[in-house]
């Protein structure tokens, strides 16, 4: 009996039909994605150019197209001319196998083992491009991610100021380094690809035997193996090059940089790295005619000794014998370089520092003269706040509050800061009943207005006093919204339809509804029934192509959320945690701040637990809640970051002057970037290299208690007057404390309001001075009897006490205040009321029901009373004038007391001119 396959007539059965189907279904496979790829780009296209950025998305599409098939072809083209080399040298049949022509004609001897049979039938020219294709294909899809980066290669701008190491404009490192390193690990991924896949094919060819008892290279396989290793040293030997650069990010713990040992071991061994592994290239390179084991393996040994002791044994030895001894003297000017280029790529070197008295000389006079300052003292934490507004103003369950904003606002002739958060609809939060896909989509689109509230005032009951409340809107001392409508905000999280044949739900009213239609320019045309199939298929709803709400006239909202929606249009930019509401021209914005970042700023400390090394908050983007728009406003345009992405997308950028001028008034310095900042600058005020390196003056943020435990305090934004400013200005403030103490050292503040915006001011306190920090000032809190005795008997009452968030530090002339709210809330309740305000100054702490009675107790109760005289009424003009100045100063302390800052003061006025006179008169002046 024959063994083995001698004819076409013993083929497999089926095997036609095996490969039809595989074919069939990866070219099925292959269609679905395209389609789907074809869906995704056409839905963007409409997105893009019903924002008015097509612009933006054919430059995105084009660099991320050019990317993909640049390093597609380039990828292919090596690993196949690899393959194709390896197929055309490789052997035709294993050593140990006759050919088949031999066992046939003999009729004896073994068959051929049925690998062999499979690979001799393989059509190895498909095999070889498939191969190439598809690892091509998944190198070049990992790699279109790196779209920015080219760009920024090809449009970048000079930074204008050169690193002290190497004489390089800082640009290079921002924007040409970046791609270097890119274009070096893609050239050894696909030497590495190309060898492993020469090798396969090699294997399958028998020219590669490994096995327990045999192993082999062919004299091929080793010449193939050299021409790679060659040109892999060649491209180490560039990485060695580049790695010269990256000694400006290291960190050896004392330095962030290139440091001494760096300079005087790193960069000669990397030099001699270079040298080796050119050495090695050429050898390797030379073996092509020798083809021997041992000129590689030499070759490799060369490198990868060399690599180990230049690279790490030696630096360490120099490290620890010669530079540990005299570290500080060695490193000084690396440290120095250090200082230098982390306070300039974080702006820290455009802080100005100020002495700051922290006198104890707070007088009623300068309270008054304070007096912007007093009434915006934010007695309103954002949690408790927070539970107010949904108690009171969500209306109905399907509305939320997503987040508090502090902003400030002109109202009633006065510069004052509030709290604000937009109505916004979770169609999720519907009955259950109710998540039907007509409410979500069609009906339920929309929030509707916003809440606002004063930040120090309350009502009777300890709630919050509201300037805007209710649905519809109302303004009560705030600023009207005649558009409450929001269609855009951060709780969108699904599409909507408008203009529909049916009306949107508005707001309810009492036991009906009202309803509106959109008459908006927002979301994507979806009439025709093509935009219909379309979307259909790219949310896989087929709603979408069968309900007959859908007109002619009828748009589509998606990526509503304002974050998605700013980071789909610049994926380049980084965006801070907090947008906020703002509302000008009776209608409501959006305002998100966003960054230009990189990790590539030489001889710069990285943020803590961010990939990051430089920041600015070059833009400023508005979001309209109504229409959806989106305008990008180029706040910084020195910054070499923003003016490359200028230049790579030049409509997308607005100057800020374009902004609204209502709009302008409302930026803020952005809270991300001021603690990214604050502190860096716990470590990176101290500018002397000796002091530095010795952390002698190193500050940390201040301990306050919190969720049980000790946490550290969070900026806040406070509306107060500098010493020596003439007015009051809204800012974002930190207090700082000395490493491992509670005392306060310095205060932070970052300017908010034109046209100082963006000014960083640190006030720094003597060293010799003791000033209580809000840790301390906590403690002398609870250790104050009265007010612990009183918070005891609340929280065994039934209620439990919410304290502030932020023992707030208030400065004020050339002295602190502290403040503090105290909030009540029934053990089972939700509604936290605000019910008496701790303040503290110097060595005395009270507790009262208003900040007002507080600031009376702690200014007016402990002094003694004005002069009286003895003589008897009416029996001298003094008497008199002792008699209205007691009357003037009783009313003073009542008007304090009801907060009518107004009224203390012309009583106040008045008592100061009345004791005045009598001055004049008992000193005969």
């Amino acid at each position: 009996m024959t063994i083995g396959i001698t004819g076409p007539e013993r083929k497999v059965p089926g095997r036609s039909a095996v490969v039809r189907f595989t074919i069939a279904a990866v070219v099925i496979g292959i269609c679905l994605f395209l389609l789907k790829l074809a869906s995704d780009l056409l839905v963007d296209w409409l997105w893009f150019s019903s924002l008015g950025y097509p612009q933006v998305f054919l430059t995105t599409i084009i660099a991320k197209a050019g990317v993909f098939f640049a390093v597609l072809t380039a990828t292919a083209l090596i690993v196949w001319l690899n393959g194709w080399v390896a197929v055309r040298f490789a052997r035709r049949q294993p050593a140990q196998a006759a050919p088949a022509s031999v066992w046939k004609a003999t009729g004896s001897g073994p068959p051929p083992d049925l690998f062999t049979l499979i690979r001799d039938r393989l059509p190895w020219s498909l095999i070889i491009a498939g191969g190439a294709g598809l690892l091509a294909l998944l190198v070049a899809a990992a790699e279109v991610g790196n779209w920015g980066v080219f760009l920024r290669f090809f449009y970048h701008v000079p930074y204008g100021a050169e690193d002290p190491l190497y004489n390089k404009d800082i640009g290079f490192y921002l924007f040409v380094l970046p791609t270097y390193i890119l274009i070096k690990n893609w050239m050894l991924l696909t030497l590495v690809l190309s060898a492993l896949f020469a090798g396969a094919i090699y294997w399958a060819h028998g020219d590669i035997e490994y096995d327990i008892h045999h192993r082999s290279l062919s004299p091929t396989v080793i010449a193939h193996g050299s021409a790679l290793f060659g040109l892999l040293f060649a491209v180490k030997a560039w990485s060695y090059g580049l790695d010269r650069y990256l000694l400006l990010y290291g960190d050896n713990g004392v330095v962030v940089g290139a440091s001494y040992t760096d300079i005087y071991v790193g960069l000669p061994g990397l030099w001699l790295m270079i040298g080796l592994s050119i050495i090695a290239a050429f050898a390797a390179w030379a073996n092509l005619r020798v083809r021997t084991y041992r000129l590689p393996a030499a070759a490799i040994v060369l490198v990868g000794v060399g690599s180990f002791l230049l690279s790490g044994v030696a630096p360490g030895l120099f490290r620890h014998f010669f530079v540990k001894p005299s570290e500080l003297q060695l490193e000084k000017p690396y440290i120095e370089r250090n200082i230098t280029l982390t306070r300039q790529a974080y702006n820290l070197d455009k802080i100005a520092a100020k002495p700051f008295a922290a006198e104890q000389k707070l007088t009623l006079e300068a309270i008054e003269a304070n007096k912007a300052t007093i009434e915006n003292i934010r007695l309103w934490d954002w949690l408790p706040l927070s539970d107010t507004y949904a108690q009171l103003q969500e209306i109905r369950t399907y509305y939320k509050f997503h987040h508090l904003d502090v902003d400030r606002y002109w109202l009633d002739g006065s510069y004052q800061s509030v709290m604000l958060s937009a109505r916004e609809l979770r169609s999720s939060l519907l009955p259950p009943n109710a998540q039907t896909w007509v409410n979500r989509h069609v009906l339920f689109t929309h929030g509707t207005g916003a809440v606002m509230s004063p930040v120090t005032r309350k009502s009777t009951e300890g709630l919050p006093l509201f300037y805007l409340r209710d649905i519809p809107p109302v303004a009560d001392e705030g600023p009207k919204i005649h558009e409450p409508r929001i269609y855009y905000g951060e709780e969108s999280d699904t599409y909507v339809i408008v203009k529909g044949s049916t009306p949107e739900f508005d707001y309810p009213k009492g036991k009906d509804n009202v309803y509106a239609a959109y008459d908006g320019a927002g979301g994507v045309p979806i009439g025709a029934m093509v935009w219909r199939m379309l979307f259909a298929y790219y949310f896989n709803d087929p709603n979408l192509l069968l309900s007959t709400y859908i007109t002619a006239d009828s748009r589509i909202m998606i990526r509503r959320n304002i974050q998605e929606r700013v980071h789909t249009i610049a994926p380049f930019l980084t965006l801070d945690h907090d947008p906020y509401l703002v509302i000008s021209n009776g209608r409501m914005f959006w305002m998100q701040d966003a960054y230009t970042t990189s990790s590539y700023f030489p001889s710069a400390q990285p943020a803590q637990d961010l990939d990051l090394n430089y920041i600015r908050n070059s833009v400023k983007v508005i979001v309209d809640a109504y229409n959806g728009t989106v305008d990008f406003y180029l706040m910084d345009p020195g910054d070499p970051i923003a003016a490359t992405y200028q230049r790579i997308f030049p409509s997308l950028f607005k100057p800020f002057a374009a902004m609204p001028a209502d709009l302008q008034k409302h930026i803020r310095y952005p809270e991300d970037l001021f603690l990214i900042q604050a502190q860096l600058y716990q470590t990176y005020h101290m500018d002397a290299a000796d002091v530095f390196y010795n952390r002698e003056d190193l500050w940390q943020f201040p301990r306050q208690p919190g969720g049980g435990g000790v946490s550290t305090m969070n900026p806040y934004y406070i509306i107060m007057r500098l010493p020596d400013e003439p007015q009051a200005e809204f800012f974002l403030m930190l207090p700082m404390v000395p490493s491992r103490r509670d005392n306060m050292i310095a205060w932070l503040a970052a300017r908010c309001d034109a046209p100082d915006y963006g000014k960083l001011i640190v006030y720094e306190f003597s060293k010799e001075k003791l000033v209580y920090g809000p840790f301390q000032i906590e403690a002398r809190i609870n250790q104050t009897t009265e007010i612990s005795q009183q918070i005891t008997l609340w929280n065994q009452m039934g209620s439990r006490v919410i304290r502030g968030a932020n023992l707030l530090v208030i400065p004020i002339e050339n002295s602190i205040l502290y403040v503090t709210p105290l909030y009540l809330r029934a053990e089972h309740g939700h509604l936290p009321e605000l019910k008496r305000v701790i303040a503290a100054y110097g060595e005395h702490v009270v507790m009262k029901e208003t900040l007002a009675e507080a600031l009376s107790a702690l200014f007016i109760e402990p002094g003694a009373a004005p002069p009286v005289s003895n003589t008897t009424e009416g029996t001298s003009p003094a008497a008199s004038q002792a008699r209205e100045a007691l009357n003037r100063y009783n009313q003073a302390v009542e008007r304090l007391k009801s907060g009518d800052w107004k009224g203390f003061g012309t009583q106040f006025d008045a008592m100061r001119g009345l004791l005045e006179e009598m001055n004049r008169q008992s000193t005969g002046q």
